[in-house]
């Protein structure tokens, strides 16, 4: 794992990330779907480092509250915490604030995230 405490990244809001667009309602607002692949992809992006030759990180678990809209347009920045490791199981606490004028203001989101490291090959193998 990356000794950083955190990681940050942001991301801009698309007509195709809205809730209208992934399906799941009817505003052209960010959609909880899409917030929700924005914060495993930075949870990816964290465990990376830490993953053995062979290895990948599959998520199993997701709490996560939507608590504000963003628009089309609108920047928000994820940024993920690696709060707790058992061995393979990597919890990270997630959230994402809308960005005005370069800073993060309003909550978008907040919760968990949770990882489990496997093997790649073996973890296919389950699918034949």
């Amino acid at each position: 794992m990356d000794t950083s405490p955190y990681l940050t990244r942001r991301f801009t809001v698309a007509a195709d990330d809205t809730a209208l667009a992934v399906g799941s309602g009817t505003l052209p607002v960010l959609g909880t779907p899409r917030l929700i692949a924005w914060m495993e992809a930075v949870t990816c992006e964290a465990i990376g480092p830490s993953l053995p030759s062979g290895g990948t990180s599959v998520g199993t678990r997701i709490d996560v509250e939507h608590l504000a809209p963003s628009a089309v347009g609108a920047e928000v920045e994820v940024q993920v915490s690696l709060a707790y490791v058992d061995g393979r199981l990597h919890r990270f606490t997630v959230s994402a604030r809308n960005v005005v004028n370069d800073k993060p203001v309003q909550v978008v989101g907040s919760g968990e995230i949770t990882r489990v490291v496997v093997d790649t090959e073996k973890f296919m193998s389950r699918l034949s």
